[in-house]
């Protein structure tokens, strides 16, 4: 069986930086769950962040692939740089989607760690922009398809074309 990283966020976990968390309602992350497929985690709290804590976003909106490279850091709007936690965070999500054959991941949108398509903009002004989170940018740099809980619809027919592709007879 095909297993799928997701946020544990999603899952109703409460451990956001708010110390709350973003329960999705949607009825496939629910099948996939009852199926036993979901493997839960948070970078954040697994690289060593406490819940609750501050805010954090990308500076410049740079994204997780120039985290990953060195180019840009991660901080807090005290300055407080926590880039290292957010980097073991992500080693340790590849570590554990490698663990279980994960070849597919559901996060959550917008996070510095999780982000698919978009992150915050590094201003603590609520703005986004486009870019991965470092999580997010470290499993698709891995080969690891990652999509936000917006896009559940097209992880699914991801989802349907990996187990087609297992399915067929091997020549």
């Amino acid at each position: 069986m095909e297993r799928i990283l997701v946020s544990a966020c999603l899952l109703g976990s409460r451990v956001r930086f708010d110390g709350g968390a973003k329960t999705s309602d949607d009825e496939v992350l629910a099948a996939w769950r009852a199926e036993g497929r979901l493997v839960p985690f948070c970078p954040e709290v697994e690289g060593g962040l406490p819940v609750p804590r501050p805010p954090a976003e990308i500076e410049g909106g740079a994204g997780g692939a120039a985290v990953l490279a060195g180019a840009a850091r991660i901080l807090t709007p005290a300055g407080a740089d926590v880039t290292a936690a957010f980097l073991s965070g992500a080693q340790q999500a590849l570590a554990v989607a490698t663990s279980f054959g994960v070849r597919m991941a559901v996060l959550k949108e917008g996070s510095p760690s999780c982000g698919s398509l978009r992150i915050h903009d590094g201003t603590f002004r609520g703005r986004t922009t486009p870019g991965q989170g470092v999580t997010a940018a470290l499993l698709e740099a891995n080969g690891i398809r990652v999509f936000g809980e917006d896009r559940i619809g097209e992880a699914a027919g991801y989802l349907a074309g990996l187990t087609a592709a297992a399915d067929r007879p091997r020549r």
